[in-house]
Order: C-alpha cells, then structure tokens, then sequence
C-alpha cells in the first residue's frame, strides 16, 4: 500500500548521525534545509518567520566546539510552529496587529529541542488564532499543500506538516486541540503524534495578547491543548516526543502479533468520506491478513455521541477563555466543573477499554486535504460522499482522542481520491495515558506491514 512521498531526503536521526560520523558538518545541514526552503517556499509558503543568519551562526559554533554531553539531535536543522516563542523572533499568531511582539525568551519546548542539538532555522504558517483546517492570514499569506497547491496542507500546524512533506525540514513541532497536528499529518502524508495531555510543556506557548503584558511570565498547560511533533518516520516522531517530554517515558514494547486493536471507522454525526473510508478499510484488512487482532466493535466504547458534545462545549469555552458564546451565554464556573467531571469519567471508561485493548485505530478526519476556502472550514461545509455536512462536525475525530486526554499517533496508510484529487491519508493509532512511545512503536510496526 504505497502513499504519496515528496521527498527522499534523510530523516533526523539520519542527519545527526551523517554529522557524528564527519560525513557532513552542522553547517553544511543547515545550509542544505535553508537551500531546500529558498526552492521549495515559493510555491508553499510554509515558512512564516526565517531565522537563517543566526541559525549559520549556530551551526558554526557547533562545529567548532561538538556536541556537549548527550545531544542525539547534534546539528539538526528544524523548524517549529510560529505561536512557539522563539527568543528575538516574532510571535503574532497571524494578527496584523500583534506583529510588534517579539519574544524575549525561547518556550521551554524550544530549550529542550535546542538541549538535545537542534539548530532552529525559523518557525512555519499558521491560522489567525490557531483555530481553523487551513494555515492562512494577513501577516504570513496562504499556506500550500504540497502535494495540491490548490489545497488545503490542515491546520493549525499546517505550515509544519508543509515543512515536513516537501522535504524543507524533517522534523517540526507544533499544537493539537482539534486535530492541529493530526490533520495536518493526514493531508500531508506524514507522520504526526498527539502528545499525552501535559508531557510536552507548552510554556512560552502563549498568545501574544498576553505575552506582552507587563511582567507577563508564562501561562499553565492550557486544558486540551498539547504540543506533538511531525516526521516522515516512527523513529524521528519518537526522538522529538523524547527530546520534548517533561517526564521519563517507557515502553512496553509488546509485539504487535500479541497486540489486540480496536477499529473506530463510525462516529454519529460525522460520517467518513470514501476516499478516507477505503484505504483506511484495505489498511485493516492487511492487518487482519498478516495475523493481527483488530476487532470492529465492543461494548466497552464510550458513548461517542456524549463524548463529542462535551468535548465542544470544553474545546469553544477553553478556546474562549469562558467568554460569551455565540448565543450570549457565559460558561459559569459551575458550567466548567461539570465538564471536568464529565472529562474524568470518559477518561475512566477509555482506561477501562484499554484494559482489553492494546490499541484503537481510527481516521484522524473525516475528509482528505480541502480545497482552499475563504471562509474557516468550522465555518462552512466539508463535502463527504456528495453531501455537505458542517465543518466543525469533522472535529469529531480529533476529539476521540483529545477530550480524554490520550495519545494517538498519524501515521500515512495510503491515498484516495477526493474532489478530484489524489490525495494522502492517515490512519490515528491511540493508547493508554502515557503510552506514547509505545503508540509510535505500534504505528511504526504498521508502517511496516503496510508499506514494507
């Protein structure tokens, strides 16, 4: 089952071992990204604020002194999404008005990747207020996919995924909440991983509205939202988790033979596309030919429908800050802690689902890349199967896995043929809580089975 690729160049850990080995310097990578960025951004437009000058002048100082203490990412070019701070770069989140801010400090996200070698050689698209399935604003342009120009490469990491496919960088980080890492990886046809709810810190992640108030420092992990990289590989996906984790991470490493997989392809309200619906059904059924377990239903499924109304009521007021909604109604206080205990106990029935089940599969969207609209794609249509259903209905997918907190990791199965395009698709792999590596082990074990 072969999917789309753009690209043969070397992944992450490839690099830095191409730099141990003296087969190429650090300033030679990172001349090679900016080359490659120069050619290919033309057209994509992924890059929203380059940072070449000082990134050569990393690299040159990193030749002369070498590596200090572990650094497996030594001398690795690679971008991350533009909402990280980034210290001396901007940070405006896509507003025209908001591009004097730039950060004082580099996110705690960028000083790990930074500690573990990487060079950061600038930071990729985003949507206005990282809240839409495309990655265009007033500041930075449209962001293109790679494989279509005229579509859409997701969001709001869209410009990483961009980044990644066409082979500007390997590897990139950037935020998920309603599939921002995800769907990007699934329109793009890379590998992209959701993170556990707080592995990943997500200070110096905060919207320039704040950031530059006056004796702002950083704000809490906010509810939902995480911080997950992308890749063209299992191995570059699991390194950048490593790098990026405020906690220790094991692995249980169970063969996947020994596995037991739960199949999600239906959700109510949010019906699946073909073009995304017939590979994800031949990827399944390789699976089932080549000995594994997957199941296509059980009891012990939460109740979907109940999950995906709490989830948007949590996803609109987190993204609010609890401000009015649309109808006028502020989210009380009380309003908030019922959603808590709602989270919990679906957190609860997750678990107790993953007590007999290694694994759940399931499409990270509903549609593959969308053509580009001027409108959000929350607020229009998406075309599933000749009919229009709402944009945010496709939110469904994401939420799986976010509203109870858990990992899941993209990985590309295939390509179908949607809106008169031929196009990637991704398949999401979920775990228990904090069973990340394990996730892009499973995913990378399927890879295999799929791809050879």
């Amino acid at each position: 089952m072969a999917y789309p690729k753009l690209t043969d160049k070397p992944g992450m850990l490839e690099t830095a071992a191409a730099i141990r080995s003296g087969a190429m310097s650090v300033a030679e990578a990172v001349d090679a990204a900016i080359t490659r960025i120069e050619h290919y951004d033309a057209e994509i437009d992924a890059l929203a604020v380059p940072d070449f000058e000082r990134a050569a002048a990393t690299a040159k100082a990193m030749d002369t002194r070498g590596p200090v203490g572990d650094q497996p990412l030594f001398g690795v070019p690679m971008t991350v999404k533009e909402s990280f701070d980034v210290e001396g770069l901007q940070s405006c989140w896509g507003h025209e008005r908001l591009t004097d801010y730039i950060a004082p400090r580099d996110s705690e996200l960028v000083r790990r990747l930074k500690a573990a070698g990487v060079v950061i050689i600038g930071k990729t698209n985003v949507p206005v207020d990282l809240t839409d399935w495309q990655s265009v604003n007033p500041v930075y342009g449209r962001t293109n996919n790679p494989h279509d120009t005229s579509r859409s490469p997701g969001g709001s990491s869209g410009g990483s995924a961009a980044a990644v496919a066409s082979g500007m960088v390997a590897g990139e980080y950037g935020t998920d909440i309603g599939g921002s890492v995800r769907v990007p990886a699934h329109f793009c046809g890379v590998w992209g991983h959701k993170t556990t709810w707080g592995l990943v810190s997500k200070q110096g992640h905060d919207h320039p509205m704040m950031a530059r108030r006056p004796g702002f420092l950083a704000a809490h992990d906010g509810a939902l939202s995480i911080a997950g990289p992308l890749a063209r590989n299992a191995a570059d996906l699991a390194i950048l988790t490593q790098a990026g984790a405020q906690y220790a991470l094991s692995r249980k490493g169970k063969p996947l033979k020994q596995c037991r997989l739960l199949a999600i392809t239906e959700y109510p309200g949010c019906p699946v596309d073909a073009s995304v619906s017939e590979p994800t059904e031949a990827a399944i059924a390789a699976l089932i030919a080549a000995g594994i377990t997957v199941d296509r239903t059980s009891d012990l499924i939460p109740d979907l429908a109940a999950q995906q109304g709490h989830y948007m009521r949590m996803l609109n007021t987190a993204m609010a800050r609890g401000a009015p909604a649309p109808n006028g109604k502020r989210a009380s206080a009380t309003d908030w802690f019922d959603l808590l205990d709602a989270q919990a106990a679906n957190e609860f029935e997750w678990a107790r689902l993953f007590e007999t089940y290694d694994f759940v599969l399931a499409p990270p969207a509903p549609v593959l890349a969308v053509p580009h609209n001027e409108k959000r794609v929350f607020d229009s249509t998406i075309r599933v199967n000749g009919q229009d259903i709402p944009g945010a209905a496709g939110l469904a997918w994401a939420g799986l896995a976010t509203f109870p907190n858990l990992p899941a990791t993209v990985l590309p199965i295939g390509s179908g043929h949607y809106e008169g395009s031929q196009l990637p698709c991704g398949m999401q792999v979920m775990g228990p809580r904090m069973s990340d590596l394990d996730c892009i082990h499973t995913a990378g074990e399927i890879g295999k089975i799929l791809h050879g």
